[in-house]
């Protein structure tokens, strides 16, 4: 009995060796990928912070904090950290509540209601260059779209690209147009799955439409909501394309965003150490705003 026992686990060790070969084969070429792509550039990055290098010369000269402590002091950085904050928050605040409307509009039975969808999705599969030169036209104080639309209400068209006071405003108006038909369309396949019966009980108690959206479907979208936080607050800072082809960060550093910076500091300036730093700085604010809204928002979340 015990010569089959032994047998019996000699059997099974090798089928346990088998399949954790068979993982690992199956699993190893995605780790390499992660490890060389995604988690190596974060650790070189957080070399290049620590030296001073101009991207040309061989040696890079180790200067320790001395980039992140010059970024921290520095006046414009803290510009440049506020006006990422007021673009983060517009952006992602407007396209949140102007997306979930959108959806609760699409939602209704209406006529040719296919076509409206499709229409609303399209500018978010726009390349940003395109949606830049778009805008650029449209914003023209002179030639655009905006200067007739404002001259029968006896408004002169604002600079929206080339005034300071207007720039960041301007700005985050096409960033809204651009992605509210990805919100508006993830909301939507979320208004499509919820429970019926619920909203026919609610009606039978009296429950009115504003109820029934702040007492049923807020509360049962709460997931969706807490995936779009995350995803938009994540592409809102990596935000880059359209900035750069209607602004380029200014007038002056009025919409000079912290990726912005990071850009500038490296490939126009030529100071990867300060770029590195400020792409760091981006890294750890990105990783506490995401596990912020992992610990709050998820008690706020339900799961049917």
């Amino acid at each position: 009995m015990s010569a089959i026992d032994d047998a019996g686990r000699r059997l099974r060790a090798r089928r346990r060796r088998r399949d954790y070969l068979l993982f690992a084969a199956f699993a190893a070429p995605n780790f390499l990928f992660l490890l060389l792509f995604a988690y190596w550039p974060v650790v070189y990055n957080g070399y290049l912070s620590l030296t001073d290098w101009d991207m040309i010369s061989p040696a890079k000269d180790f200067v320790g904090l001395g980039n992140y402590a010059d970024l921290l002091t520095d006046p414009d950085f803290r510009t440049t950290l506020w006006t990422t904050v007021v673009f983060v928050v517009g952006i992602v605040a407007g396209g949140i509540v102007l997306g979930l409307a959108t959806a609760l509009l699409l939602n209704q039975r209406l006529r040719g209601r296919d076509v409206v969808r499709t229409l609303t999705f399209a500018p978010y599969v726009l390349s940003g260059a395109a949606v830049g030169t778009l805008w650029l036209f449209v914003f023209d104080p002179n030639y655009g779209l905006i200067r007739p639309l404002m001259a029968p209400l006896g408004l002169t068209a604002p600079a929206m690209t080339t005034d300071s006071k207007w720039a960041l405003t301007g700005l985050i108006l096409v960033y809204l147009w651009k992605n509210i038909g990805f919100v508006a369309v993830v909301y939507l396949a979320g208004l499509q799955g919820l429970p019926r019966e619920v909203y026919e009980a609610a009606a039978l108690d009296g429950a009115g439409p504003w109820t029934r959206l702040r007492r049923i479907t807020l509360p049962l979208l709460s997931p969706v909501t807490f995936f779009l936080l995350v995803t938009c607050t994540i592409s809102t800072f990596q935000a880059f394309d359209v900035l750069a082809v209607m602004t380029g960060g200014g007038p002056g550093t009025s919409t000079s965003t912290l990726s912005w910076f990071i850009y500038d500091q490296g490939f126009r300036a030529f100071d990867a150490g300060r770029s590195a730093a400020g792409a760091m700085i981006m890294f750890v604010v990105l990783l506490l705003i995401t596990a912020g809204q992992a610990r709050y928002l998820e008690r706020k979340v339900h799961y049917q």
